[in-house]
């Protein structure tokens, strides 16, 4: 069984892998997590391996702990990935888009694949069909436009995401509303039309917090999978016991 732990902006997810399946899937606040690491290993004594990716929600001291119960493999870019890293910058590539694209060069391999990541920043990454990493795009999720609105303005109210009744706004909230869905779902077909003109048979993947939200809205077809970055985790923890 392996433990991995995808520590994100918001909150920290924590998946049981019994070979290839999730057995077991919570969500914690990154203050519980050493308490919620301990109940885990109290139910599940047979975990023999973790793995962490972390963008900063978790302090080394939190992360620690986890090595008194398993053996560890942090996500960083010194680890081994299974296919060709072309980022110019590859020590400041993040680790859950390393995850994403090792999910994918599993899921689909020798193929080219976009993978689009809709949580806290919407991120765009491209595997193409000689399994090479090529880079992509980092924009503002969903949530950040409606706090960007509020915070930078003087009268915009807080608002969370809610379906839309109609692309023209009647009301302060509602053009809110179809400015915020509205925009992210054209800039995400936009994207994907930009990447099939370059790319053949391409394989579009979306997964993320956002990701069941906006996919009913998306002209193009998709492959929507709220747990691809962990089942990438889970990839990257086997490829780098050997």
């Amino acid at each position: 069984m392996n433990l991995i732990i995808d520590a994100g902006n918001t909150s920290v997810k924590l998946a049981i892998f019994k070979k290839s399946e999730i057995i077991h899937l919570e969500s914690v606040a990154a203050h519980d997590f050493v308490a919620a690491v301990k109940i885990i290993f109290k139910n599940y004594p047979n975990i023999q391996s973790g793995i962490i990716s972390s963008v900063g929600a978790l302090s080394k001291e939190q992360m620690n702990v986890l090595a008194i119960f398993c053996e560890v493999h942090e996500v960083s870019n010194a680890s081994k990935v299974p296919f060709k890293n072309s980022y110019a910058s590859p020590q400041t590539l993040g680790v859950d888009r390393l995850a994403l694209a090792t999910a994918a060069f599993y899921f689909n391999p020798h193929k080219n694949n976009l993978i689009i990541d809709a949580g806290t920043c919407i991120t765009y990454d491209m595997l193409n069909d000689f399994d090479e990493y090529l880079g992509g795009a980092i924009s503002p999720g969903v949530q950040m436009r409606y706090n960007a609105m509020h915070d930078q303005t003087a009268k915009l109210p807080m608002l969370e995401k809610e379906e839309l009744l109609d692309y023209i706004g009647n009301t302060t909230e509602n053009c809110m509303h179809s400015g915020v869905v509205n925009g992210v779902t054209l800039e995400i077909d936009g994207v994907i039309d930009l990447y099939k003109r370059r790319f053949e048979d391409l394989t579009i993947i979306l997964t993320g917090g956002d990701a069941l939200f906006l996919s009913k809205r998306l002209k193009n077809t998709i492959f929507a999978d709220s747990k691809f970055l962990l089942k990438g985790l889970n990839y990257l923890l086997e490829y780098n016991k050997h």
